[in-house]
């Protein structure tokens, strides 16, 4: 296997894991002293690792990540419950960034599981809305659960006040990301060619 800064073979179950600045400061390893590069890959190593203990964790359960975050994103939306403000399927598709077909499989499976309902939407015959069942907020509550057990254990020994600080440096480079409008693509480098 070949590995790349953010594939980690510590990241499997019972592995010990690495000192997390093994390579800081190490003369002749590009990127090891700082830089939003550095910055960038141990936010991508800890978001892999986050991700994977979640999944791990919500397995018992039959969610998949990709279920949770639907179902998350289905109970923050006030009166879910009922067909009058239950989101719609292209709404769910939208916020979770995935195309429309794609949202249509993870519905599927967790109407398949009694988490959700489909209604048709009062206001458009064409349109279905997503009613959270009384079991799909019960697994929203289970999620939630499995989500701070992992945060706490891989955030447990940090201090609230540095906690704080990335919280803030984070949402700072997001809202100047988001302000600053879609990214452009740039050409391949096979393009010049």
């Amino acid at each position: 296997m070949t590995t790349t800064p953010t594939d980690d073979p510590a990241d499997s179950p019972g592995t010990p894991r690495a000192s997390a600045s093994a390579t800081v400061g190490v003369p002749g390893v590009p990127g090891a002293v700082g830089g939003a590069a550095e910055l960038a890959d141990a936010m991508t190593r800890a978001i892999k690792r986050i991700r994977r203990q979640t999944g791990w964790r919500l397995e018992p359960y039959g969610i998949t990540p990709g279920q949770a975050r639907a179902l998350r994103t289905l109970a923050h939306v006030p009166g879910c419950e009922t067909p009058d403000h239950a989101m719609r399927l292209s709404d769910l598709a939208d916020k979770l960034h995935i195309a429309p077909r794609s949202a249509t499989t993870v519905v599927d499976a967790l109407e398949d599981a009694g988490l959700v309902e489909r209604s048709p939407d009062p206001a458009d015959r064409r349109a279905v809305r997503i009613l959270l069942t009384e079991a799909g907020r019960a697994a929203v509550e289970r999620i939630g659960q499995v989500r701070d057990e992992v945060a706490q254990e891989y955030f447990g020994e940090v201090s609230p006040a540095d906690e704080e600080v990335l919280l803030r440096v984070l949402r700072s480079a997001e809202a100047r990301f988001l302000a600053a409008g879609p990214p452009r693509r740039s050409a391949s480098p096979d393009a010049a060619r």
